[in-house]
């Protein structure tokens, strides 16, 4: 200290402390020329003892005036000992870098002015000390004062240009520091940083580009930034990246591509766009480096093909197309499981065309990695028969394609009917509005024969009985008027004289057998009228409820239909189908009187032909035997031989059909049954619950009529008479 206050003056000293800038201005001259006196004399223990001086008992002091003084001292003393200074730099910078903190601006910005003028002296030897002086600059940018901010900018520009020259700048040690400061949300501060991202870019010596991953999502964030000012210089720096990387052979394309996928889920449209534009080209540049992000990316892919912004639908749609068009190899890296979860995961998306995307993914894996997708089946059949509930036909298409696709091998054929009935079982709505739909796609698909005698074989043991009597209705329904199942009904029509429709009729049949109304359409399909004639018969009056008459009125509309065109024109020889007319005088007979479908078949009956009429229709009276002709328009005469023997008569081409007409009382009675045990559960209930709500009263039994005894002003009525 001795030695500094020998060489410095005290008039300087007192000076270098006033409150008036001139006399610091001219002090610190002083302190110049004395400190080049020192240099050249290379007295640099004299040089320590001032530059300690000026550091203690100025920049350290509590007075703002003798803190400005030393400042401007030590930015005199630097230029004093000019080529010199370098060895004195870990005394000079230190003090100056500490005051950018001060409380006072005035401080701040005289702290700015000597790191300009100490910058300017040392220049590349200023490079040491470059990490700490960018964090000071960093805050400074957003200092509160303008004349600091404005005094900081000057220096930035200085500090710039002797790191773009500078052979000594660590871009390694740097980085770190960038990365930590690039989530800062202050506009000044991102203005500094994407300044400085620019500049370092344009070196042709430091790789910027290599370090892209470490500030990348820092660039995307202030994309969404308030200002566009700010916005516009992020997106052209990353322009200017996106370019480099197009002309780089070598990129890490994986640390970023996790960048890009969580930015194109974000809340800003330009941010997303952006996005979605990188991972596009990603996708055409990235080769085998992506493979490992395949799921993420088309995570990030799908939602955006239905954003709300036509330019991102449009470079989603291209890039899921790139992505897809990749032919990826499990062995390789792919993974099949992940990309399935990715797209059963936006199978339930409230867009309908990520839906739909999602379903071509499920798709073109299962052509492309069949193995690999059933070993995954599990975890996405019960999304895809959720799929089938969609409110899009589109999305439901696709569903059953997929499901048809896995469906090939016959264990996954009979999983997915034996799902796809208990759907609909749980969920009745889905069979209503999506029954039809669903069955005649997967005829089409795979094999009308087949899907039919599966879900025969199914309902056939079903437990719940209401349900399969009401799932035997619409596949009924279905046979009947679908353009998809015309086939079917050609084959049935032969039944009796082809044994390929024969068996499909009787597998058919087996199930069939739940609904009155589905057995007599069937056996009309399959001109089997004696048969349904039985049938008719032996109906009861518990089996002619509103449902049935609702069935039996939309049979009747459709005997009017092309589809039984045949039917009505063997009305034109009543003497060879005694037993159709007799089956459809059944059914005319079980009809209201006053219904439009009573009319409809009484009109039709009305033009019958009598004049055929010949000493056959004495045969109508026996009931036993299969007499009738059965003439098919596209197939040979079956012969009637009215005298077969006893034994033979209710057997036709190997149907027994007494022993049908017996199974399906049978299942009649188990119906009939069931609906006694309900109602009888019914009336237990509000028993029950009239009991709570009237404590009081003793509780007295209501008779319950005999469901099994007749009417007692009713006669009894054998099989096939009509209660009048």
């Amino acid at each position: 200290m001795a030695d500094a206050l020998s060489a410095i003056p005290a008039a300087v000293l007192r000076n270098l402390s006033d409150k008036l800038y001139e006399k610091r201005k001219n002090a610190a001259l002083e302190v110049e020329g004395i400190v080049k006196q020192l240099a050249a004399a290379g007295d640099h223990d004299k040089i320590t003892a001032v530059i300690n001086l000026l550091t203690n008992d100025f920049t350290y002091s509590p007075q703002a005036n003798h803190r400005k003084g030393g400042l401007i001292g030590l930015a005199a003393a630097t230029v004093g000992l000019t080529s010199e200074a370098a060895q004195h730099l870990e005394q000079i910078v230190p003090p100056v870098l500490n005051s950018f903190a001060d409380q006072d601006s005035r401080v701040r910005y005289y702290a700015c002015e000597a790191l300009y003028n100490i910058a300017k002296v040392v220049r590349g030897d200023f490079i040491v000390f470059f990490n700490q002086i960018f964090d000071a600059l960093c805050k400074l940018s957003a200092d509160s004062d303008p004349n600091v901010q404005s005094a900081a900018h000057l220096l930035d520009r200085l500090v710039k240009d002797i790191v773009t020259e500078s052979n000594e700048f660590s871009i390694e040690e740097f980085i770190p520091l960038l990365r930590e400061r690039m989530n800062v949300l202050n506009p000044y501060v991102r203005q500094f940083l994407v300044g400085w991202i620019t500049v370092l870019d344009s070196v042709p010596d430091i790789d910027m580009l290599g370090f892209l991953p470490d500030f990348l999502d820092g660039l995307f964030n202030m994309l969404s930034d308030s200002s566009h000012e700010i916005r516009q210089q992020a997106d052209s720096a990353l322009s200017e990246f996106l370019q480099e990387i197009k002309n780089s052979p070598s990129v890490d394309y994986g640390r970023m591509a996790e960048i890009l996928v969580q930015r194109a889920a974000s809340p800003d449209e330009f941010t997303r766009l952006t996005a979605i534009t990188w991972i596009n080209e990603f996708v055409k540049l990235g080769g085998d480096q992506l493979v490992p992000y395949y799921a993420d990316i088309l995570g990030a892919i799908l939602p955006c093909i239905s954003d709300k912004e036509e330019k991102i639908r449009v470079v989603a749609r291209e890039t899921n197309e790139e992505l897809r068009a990749i032919q990826a190899d499990p062995a390789e890296g792919f993974d099949v499981g992940a990309i399935l979860s990715i797209a059963r995961r936006q199978l339930a998306s409230e867009w309908e065309a990520t839906r739909i995307e999602a379903l071509h993914w499920i798709s073109s894996l299962l052509n492309r990695h069949r193995a690999e997708v059933l070993l995954s089946l599990n975890d996405i059949f019960d999304t895809l028969l959720k799929a089938l509930s969609d409110p899009s036909d589109e999305v439901v298409l696709l569903v059953l394609e997929v499901h048809a696709c896995i469906a090939k091998d016959p264990q996954n054929f009979r999983q997915l009917v034996v799902f796809l009935v208990d759907n609909f079982r749980v969920d009745t709505t889905l069979l209503e509005k999506r029954g039809a739909l669903i069955v005649r796609r997967l005829c089409v698909l795979l094999d009308a024969e087949r899907v039919y005698r599966e879900l025969s074989t199914i309902l056939e043991g079903a437990c719940d009985l209401d349900f399969a009597s009401i799932m035997v209705q619409a596949l009924n329904l279905i046979l009947l008027t679908s353009s998809e199942l015309s086939e079917l009904r050609d084959l049935l029509k032969h039944s009796l004289v082809n044994p390929a429709g024969k068996d499909l009729f009787l597998s058919l049949y087996s199930s069939w057998r739940h609904s009155p109304m589905a057995i007599i359409s069937l056996c009309l399909l399959a001109q089997a009228y004696q048969h349904a004639s039985s049938i008719i018969q032996s109906m009861v009056e518990e089996d002619i409820n509103v449902k049935f008459l609702v069935q039996l009125d939309k049979l009747i509309h459709l005997l009017e239909t092309p589809i039984f065109a045949y039917l009505r024109l063997q009305l034109l020889e009543p003497g060879r189908y005694m037993w159709l007319l007799k089956a459809l005088y059944g059914l005319l007979m079980l009809l209201p009187q006053q219904s439009k479908a009573f009319k409809i078949l009484k009109t039709r009956l009305k033009t019958v032909p009598s004049y055929s009429f010949n000493s056959e229709h004495s045969k109508w009276a026996s009931g036993n035997s299969y007499s009738q002709v059965h003439h098919l328009t596209s197939g040979s005469p079956a012969s009637e031989d009215g005298d077969m023997d006893e034994d033979l008569r209710s057997v036709h081409n190997g149907i027994n059909f007494a022993s049908k007409l017996q199974q399906f009382e049978q299942m009649q009675q188990q119906h009939r049954m069931h609906s006694k045990s309900q109602t009888q559960s019914r009336y237990n209930s509000a028993s029950s619950s009239k009991e709570v709500q009237r404590p009081e009263e003793p509780s007295r039994p209501l008779p319950l009529p005999d469901m099994n005894r007749p009417p007692s002003r009713s006669p009894r009525r054998g099989p096939g008479q009509l209660q009048i």
